[in-house]
């Protein structure tokens, strides 16, 4: 008998209206990160950083972990938005499969409300299903909306992954946010 490990598909760039409905004329793309979006990952999150929503992360965090970022650009390059996914292996002693935290999630300023924060968001469930995860977890300092929109609902802090939980600094008093896959 063969068995065969499936591999999920990777992504590969979307257009932005796969994920929204209507195409504008110039269609931005949902596409993984690559180290070179480092700079523009930062910039992009700085405004979030002054607001205390994100932590502060230098370009070369972002450069080191490219591969966890999916990016919604335009067609000239420029980056609209963008989230990260990291994920944690299972974890029996816990009784818990895999799960992904999405971290670093924002959306251009002159972007929001126009549909990129909701492509991010079904772009990186997609990819959370087609690697296998089971559940999906964040920490919003801010109401959550979209999260709560796309089935995240409040959960306990111990039902997170521990690496994860044990890294959240509890002086931002952060929500925790989950959803299963």
């Amino acid at each position: 008998m063969i068995t065969a490990t499936p591999r999920p598909a990777p992504l590969r760039e979307l257009p932005a209206h796969e994920f929204s409905a209507g195409a504008p004329s110039r269609v931005p793309v949902v596409r993984p990160a690559r180290a070179e979006d480092a700079a523009e990952l930062a910039a992009l999150s700085r405004p979030f950083v002054r607001s205390g929503a994100l932590r502060e992360r230098p370009a070369s965090v972002y450069a080191d972990h490219a591969a966890d970022f999916l990016v919604m650009a335009e067609p000239g390059g420029t980056l609209e938005g963008c989230v990260g996914l990291r994920v944690h292996p299972a974890d029996p002693a816990e009784g818990r499969g895999p799960a992904g935290v999405l971290y670093n999630f924002c959306v251009a300023g002159h972007r929001q409300g126009r549909g990129v924060g909701a492509g991010l968001m079904r772009a990186v469930l997609a990819v959370a299903r087609a690697k296998s995860l089971g559940a999906l977890f964040t920490a919003t300092t801010g109401g959550g909306d979209l999260f709560l929109r796309y089935g995240f609902a409040p959960a306990a802090v111990r039902t997170a992954p521990s690496a994860w939980a044990g890294s959240l600094d509890p002086r931002r008093n952060a929500r925790i946010l989950a959803r299963s896959l």
